[in-house]
């Protein structure tokens, strides 16, 4: 194998989607703040008239963080994890390079579009899928650039084995293409039948099909931009930071295999008791429970790849990051299937039970991940220490607090809700009106707000850790082997 040390990385890119993933992270969580508190203080919702109320802000929320925020930090770490597992410079090919440049280019336009249209109001109304058929193309140009990038690397690779998270890398390449295109299969109404504004488009689905289409869809999104790459993430970091081998990557294999093979068929478990086939509604709920032998492959791997170095916990703030974000990871897998159980179902769907699973995934799993990857990114891409060690060690316990505020209320609340709602008295009538159950949410929302604000401010101080790394940064001499370099 090639000493890496030889290879002169170009991270032109790498460094280019680090400041989106930063920027954008911001964005969308900052809005999710501030929908949190409408929620729990509704006259918020007329500060700006249309444009702020919750309907017109929440797709915005959570687009910016789920394909603003994470799908950056995926590119992000792929044109820094590539180069440097295929053996293989950016700058070794100007034609890679130059598409990269352009796909840069191509998502920031892109981002700018989706945050216009959505607060003038242009949305499909569908989960995870909001953005309208011209912004819905752009997005499929990045994705096939990103594709070609890939497959570009590993075309021009010196290592001939393809490490695990480069298996990742392309499994989220080509499950979410293949799931962005068949589910945002839309009629343009103007161009066909003369009505309506030119941006406006209905699904080539309908009823339940559009259902099925849309879940089978919205489910394996978080399967393939929230699971897969981040798994990606941590089979590279954490062995890097840490400087231990993978416990197994037999297991790896496996755990990968697993899970391309069960996650795409636990859609339906988003639409028990609803129109769509009972045999749908059966195998969302069987697979989603067989989910947890890949899930849990995968999270024990990372944890036992630990094993004897649990010390380093003490010393080094970017392995817990790592090593909360596998144990959080641990927590949503198990507790997105027993939701999925039907009776557990028909307790919890509709309430604040599912965001406060959604969440302590997003937050704890993905968040985490994207952050730690980041910090030990930092010191190789720009040549200087991390800023503050104690600054990144205050914004884990920050954050983690934070985190916990917000799925314990959300617990809370939706238990409670669920409850509430399924009450009745000895004639059989509802014990409680709806307004009953809104006024019992108003502290748990009000909780939910502050522990978004901590995760804020934590994020904020990853912002500003990262820029005085960049700009005041001790210089290294040296590439960092392992445990990346902290000034205290």
């Amino acid at each position: 194998m090639q000493d890496s040390n030889a290879i002169a990385y170009d991270y032109t890119i790498a460094k280019a989607y680090t400041i989106l993933a930063i920027v954008l992270g911001i964005v969308g969580m900052t809005i999710g703040v501030f929908i949190a508190f409408e929620l729990a203080f509704p006259h918020l919702n007329y500060l700006g008239g249309e444009y702020l109320i919750f309907g017109r802000l929440r797709p915005m929320h959570t687009d910016s963080v789920a394909f603003g925020f994470t799908v950056s930090g995926i590119f992000a770490t792929w044109y820094y994890v590539g180069q440097r597992v295929l053996k293989v410079s950016m700058a070794e090919s100007k034609f890679l390079m130059g598409l990269a440049k352009f796909q840069v280019l191509l998502y920031v336009l892109t981002v700018a579009a989706v945050v216009v249209s959505l607060l003038l109001g242009y949305t499909t109304s569908k989960e995870y899928a909001e953005f309208e058929w011209p912004i819905d193309i752009a997005i499929v140009v990045i994705w096939v650039i990103w594709g070609i990038e890939i497959f570009g690397l590993i075309g021009l690779r010196r290592e001939r084995v393809l490490y695990i998270s480069v298996w990742y890398y392309i499994a989220t390449f080509l499950g979410v293409g293949m799931l962005y295109v068949f589910n945002n299969m839309e009629v343009p109404t103007y161009f066909i039948a003369h009505v309506g504004s030119w941006m406006k488009s209905v699904s080539m689905y309908a009823g339940s099909n559009d259902a099925m289409v849309q879940w089978w869809y919205g489910h394996n999104a978080v399967a393939f931009v929230f699971t897969v790459p981040i798994i990606a993430m941590i089979y590279y970091f954490l062995p890097k930071e840490s400087g231990q081998p993978i416990f197994s990557y037999k297991l790896s294999l496996l755990s990968f295999w697993g899970l391309m093979f069960v996650y795409l068929w636990a859609g339906g478990h988003h639409l028990l008791y609803s129109t769509v086939p009972d045999w749908v509604q059966t195998m969302g709920s069987i697979f989603s429970v067989v989910l947890i032998l890949p899930s849990w492959g995968s999270a024990i791997n990372m944890l036992l790849t630990m094993k004897g170095e649990w010390g380093q916990l003490q010393e080094n703030p970017l392995i817990k990051f790592m090593i909360l974000a596998s144990t959080f990871y641990m927590f949503s897998t198990l507790e997105g299937p027993i939701q999925a159980i039907k009776s557990v179902n028909a307790l919890a769907h509709f309430t604040n039970w599912i965001p406060g699973h959604v969440h302590d995934g997003t937050l704890g799993w993905v968040g985490f991940m994207i952050i730690a990857s980041i910090y030990h990114m930092a010191p190789r891409m720009f040549k200087r220490e991390i800023y503050s060690k104690k600054l990144v060690d205050a914004q884990f316990w920050l954050q983690t607090t934070g985190i916990v505020l917000y799925f314990t209320s959300m617990w809370i609340a939706g238990i409670t809700q669920g409850m509430m709602w399924r009450a009745t008295d000895m004639y059989g009538n509802l014990t409680y009106s709806f307004i009953d159950a809104v006024k019992v949410l108003h502290p748990y929302y009000t909780l939910r707000g502050i522990g978004g604000i901590f995760y804020l401010i934590g994020v904020f101080m990853w912002a500003y850790n990262i820029y005085k790394t960049f700009a005041a940064g001790k210089k290294l001499e040296k590439e960092p082997a392992y445990t990346s370099p902290m000034a205290s």
